[in-house]
């Protein structure tokens, strides 16, 4: 071969690694390309597994009672919907897991006041700002609560419950989920009636009304979701609702205004949060789900048998309702004093 020839055919070996590098580059390119428009075409639609909701709070309180009829209303509309307790300080464990689980609809917690300000305003280093932390998806209810006393207490009234403690400083007690909203109530109710009455931490509303069915405690204050199917018996008695007018269910039972005691209303208000930067459509279809729900004549009739009111909204409806509950709660958390273990 002439050394033209040579030339050529160095030329052709150098260009053939070079050609083949471009042809693989072309190839995962194409590849790429394919999977990224397979991906978007092919993404799964919302939701495609379980959703959990996670109820910060033991089994049988009102979170809990109530989370169990949204895990319904999502369900009926979205699909499988589980239901996870995940109780301690006083709602904080159960929202800082919310708080940082991914943004992607699966992840939901059932807010309140304890989540949103009372928790944050007791506990110290709890892992989340709620303000920063989660994005309001639905409001579902409010409850009213009401002052009740057990078999074994002579009071008869919220009046009798005043001058008793009054005449007798530490005789009466009230008990109180640890760091929930009635322990928060029970203080106040302490502050406004300037009495003495020791207050009892417990785990959770359950065990609360089976002390005072036994006649361990003397008084309590709890949500009519709570409270209404032994008041209906008569196994434990209203003293007042913690509500501006009477509540149709409890016709006979006075307010804590016509009791004595001034501008003393507290609802149990329960709704959905998500982690922030939750999709805005996803947000839309638990929010759509939710009210969708509570439409229902199933859930509707389960309400009215706990007394409470459905809450239908949308999310900036919620949002607002937030902003104007929380510093109420707040306040009174400062009150409490109450320094968490």
């Amino acid at each position: 071969m002439d050394r033209d020839g040579e030339a050529v055919e160095h030329q052709a070996r150098v260009a053939r690694p070079a050609a083949r590098m471009r042809s693989a580059l072309v190839a995962l390119l194409g590849l790429a390309c394919a999977f990224t428009a397979t991906g978007q075409s092919g993404a799964e639609p919302f939701p495609s597994r379980p959703i959990r909701l996670i109820v910060p709070f033991p089994p049988g309180g009102p979170a809990d009672v109530m989370g169990r009829l949204i895990g319904q209303c999502l369900t009926a509309t979205l699909g499988q919907t589980i239901v996870d307790n995940r109780p301690g300080g006083g709602s904080t464990l159960g929202a800082r897991e919310v708080a940082r689980a991914d943004p992607d609809g699966y992840t939901l917690l059932i807010g309140s006041a304890a989540t949103n300000a009372i928790g944050p305003t007791l506990y110290h280093n709890i892992g989340y700002d709620p303000a920063a932390a989660f994005v309001a998806v639905a409001a579902f209810s409010s409850t009213p609560y009401v002052m009740v006393t057990g078999p074994k207490t002579a009071a008869q009234t919220v009046r009798d419950v005043i001058a008793d403690a009054k005449a007798h400083p530490g005789k009466l007690n009230a008990g109180v989920p640890n760091g929930a909203p009635p322990h928060m109530i029970a203080v106040w109710f302490k502050d406004a009636t300037a009495t003495d009455i020791v207050i009892v931490p417990y785990k959770g509303a359950a065990t609360v009304i089976t002390d005072l069915l036994g006649g361990q405690i003397d008084l309590a204050f709890e949500t009519t979701s709570v409270t209404l199917a032994h008041l209906r018996d008569g196994s434990i008695r209203p003293l007042g609702v913690a509500t501006r007018e009477r509540l149709p269910e409890l016709p006979a039972v006075p307010t804590m205004i016509e009791s004595g005691v001034p501008d003393f209303v507290a609802e149990s208000w329960i709704g959905v949060l998500a982690p922030v930067g939750t999709p805005a459509d996803i947000i839309g279809k638990l929010n759509a789900a939710i009210n969708a729900g509570l439409q229902s004549p199933a859930i509707q009739e389960r309400l009215k048998a706990l007394a409470s009111q459905a809450r239908p909204g949308t999310p900036q409806d919620f949002a607002a309702f937030m902003t104007a509950e929380n510093p109420k709660w707040t306040a009174m958390a400062k009150l409490s004093n109450l320094k968490p273990e």
